[in-house]
């Protein structure tokens, strides 16, 4: 019974080593950009020692100007020499002093220390985008993109926060005590320790509700991170929203989150008032407690009016920097939060890499049009899952030779883009291996993989610029080469009619341009980069029937001497190919061409005939 008795008091202490241990290994975590800065650092911290100096000078001056008015004992014996109105004239300067050395340190400290945390912000979200973007597809596919902005924004800032006020601010706040505290007890020591027991009890305090604060932060911003993700995703399907006539349901579902998240953050506003109130009352307490023991020992004859006047400020400047630090300290605990949430996002494994020494590929050049090398694609006993208990190809296995068309064919499901994802390595295969001209595209430079082929989407993305930039991708190519690519692929006609031809500004995902034209610019896209492989997934799907007549000529020029892979579902469109491919469930149920398949009367043919039925 009483070992079970103690169980919670040692799971406490457990936990309590656990969060100071994980605080350890956080601030590890940001040490490296602190030394990337080290140099920016040393002037606020050198600026300590004035700045406390300053501050912890006041109280003893103007204790000093009591009892030089009061002509006591305790006065310093150069003031002593002086005549009263002379004395009372250094002892004013002598604050004026102190006055002028803070504002002067205090604000060029406060811009040294801004800066250096915006410098250090900025280098960790600029690292944070990098791990981001050379994450895997299936990390995006498990994760709302409104979090994953939420942590590169909201949670980078309150991090921020940390380096701009909150670390080298609790470093001053605590230097500050210190020199408080020792000025106090060369003053008088009895008031000295008396203050000095009190800040024992108000520390303890203040941690434990600081603890309590760091956990409610951490829930308040996990809410804030659900509350983008929805907000984000019905920006998104704005068009669904309004056809269904979902607002009023949404806007419930938006009012629900909403209130999770402002009743998170009620948690954090009341730990953290109540940490203000705290020191609000014990520094009432203290001035009480000097008056009171002040009192007795003037009284009793053994202290001065001066000396007592003195500790009433020592006492309320005792308790500012402990306001501060806890100030600080709530800023500390969100950023913790932040880099707790943001070391979970860069402590997920980036799970495609390039092997330690690739294979070199034979490379093409770009500004040779007629330079292509097209590809042997072979998979070899390939099995993948998007989970690990359920595969959506199993011990697929098969060629495709240099300069072969294929086409993959098959019921929704079957498997065909994950064949293209898998080609392209967005995802590891979980079983078997797949090679390029007998090379395993896991020993090959991603780099290298994706220039030998080129990719054509059913909904083509388009960024934020000019046309022309949305066809090099920010690679270095000729105006010359664009149009050429253009032209290859008989999209120019049409990009010349736009209102600054190639100059003319897209805006987000091309909304500025149909579905059909967005297309017609990833033609050209893949065409300037004149790749040995071409990947075509339902590329024509969003064409209107003249312009896929046209484009399909530009195709059959584009596709001659070079390896392709094509998904259509309308089957009448790849009746040329060299070999289609039937898959189903994952396997490939049937191969060979256009005739061969509808001979043998398999699935191909079913499809095939319900198509011609519907048609």
């Amino acid at each position: 019974m009483a070992s079970a008795s103690s169980s919670p008091q040692r799971d406490a202490k457990l936990d309590e080593r656990r969060g100071v241990k994980n605080d350890w290994r956080l601030f590890l975590r940001l040490l490296p950009y602190i030394q990337r800065n080290r140099s920016q650092l040393v002037v606020p911290l050198l600026l300590l020692v004035p700045l406390s100096l300053a501050q912890a000078i006041q109280p003893v001056l103007i204790g000093q100007a009591i009892s030089l008015i009061r002509q006591e004992s305790g006065v310093w014996e150069i003031l002593a020499a002086m005549s009263l109105r002379t004395g009372l004239n250094w002892i004013i300067g002598g604050l004026l002093l102190a006055i002028a050395i803070r504002l002067a340190l205090d604000g060029w400290q406060s811009y040294q220390i801004q800066k250096v945390g915006q410098d250090i912000t900025a280098d960790i979200r600029s690292d944070l985008f990098v791990h981001v973007t050379n994450l895997s597809m299936g990390f995006f596919d498990r994760t709302p993109v409104g979090r994953l902005i939420t942590r590169l924004t909201s949670d980078v800032n309150a991090l921020g926060d940390v380096f701009a006020t909150g670390a080298i601010g609790i470093i001053s706040d605590l230097f500050l005590i210190l020199v408080l505290m020792g000025t106090m007890l060369s003053q008088e020591w009895r008031l000295g320790l008396m203050l000095i027991a009190m800040l024992l009890p108000v520390t303890a305090l203040i941690i434990y509700f600081q603890q309590q604060y760091r956990k409610a932060n951490y829930k308040a911003r996990e809410e804030l991170s659900a509350l983008n993700s929805d907000l984000q995703e019905n920006i998104s399907g704005i068009d669904v929203v309004q056809l269904f006539r979902r607002e009023r349901f949404n806007s419930e579902l938006f009012r629900i989150i909403n209130e999770r998240y402002v009743s998170a953050l009620d948690k954090t506003i009341f730990y953290d008032s109540a940490v203000s109130a705290t020191l609000e009352w014990i520094a009432l307490v203290a001035i009480a407690g000097v008056l009171a023991l002040g009192g007795s020992l003037v009284t009793g004859g053994l202290l001065e009016i001066g000396t007592l006047t003195a500790f009433i400020l020592f006492a309320q400047k005792l308790f500012d920097p402990l306001r501060q630090f806890a100030d600080k300290f709530t800023a500390i605990q969100a950023g913790l939060t932040a880099v707790e949430r943001l070391n979970d996002l860069m402590s997920e494994p980036i799970a495609i890499r390039d092997a330690k020494n690739p294979v070199s590929l034979p490379s093409k050049t770009l500004a040779d049009n007629e330079t292509v090398v097209p590809g042997e694609i072979r998979f070899n006993n390939v099995s993948f899952g998007y989970k690990a208990d359920d595969y959506v190809l199993k011990d697929l296995d098969f060629t495709i030779r240099p300069g072969e068309k294929v086409a993959l064919v098959g019921p929704t499901g079957a498997g065909k883009s994950s064949i293209i994802r898998l080609l392209c390595r967005l995802y590891e295969v979980s079983a078997g291996q797949i090679l390029l001209d007998n090379v395993d595209i896991r020993e090959i430079a991603q780099q290298d993989l994706r220039d030998r082929m080129a990719v054509i989407l059913q909904d083509g993305f388009l960024f934020s610029g000019d046309v022309e930039k949305n066809i090099t991708l920010g690679e270095d190519y000729s105006f010359e080469q664009v149009r050429r690519a253009a032209e290859q692929t008989n999209v120019a006609q049409f990009i010349e009619q736009l209102p600054q031809g190639y100059n003319t500004a897209l805006r987000e995902r091309g909304t500025n341009l149909s579905g059909g034209q967005k297309q017609l610019l990833a033609f050209a896209r893949a065409a300037i980069r004149n790749p040995g492989i071409l990947v075509l997934d339902e590329a024509t799907a969003n064409l209107d029937v003249g312009t896929e007549a046209m484009i399909q000529q530009a195709l059959d020029k584009l596709l001659e001497n070079r390896t392709a892979i094509i998904i259509a579902h309308r089957l009448s469109t790849i009746r040329n190919v060299d070999r289609i491919m039937v898959l189903k469930q994952g396997q490939l149920v049937e191969q060979g061409s256009h005739d061969e398949l509808l001979e043998t009367n398999g699935l191909y043919a079913s499809l095939y005939k319900l198509q011609m039925l519907g048609q």
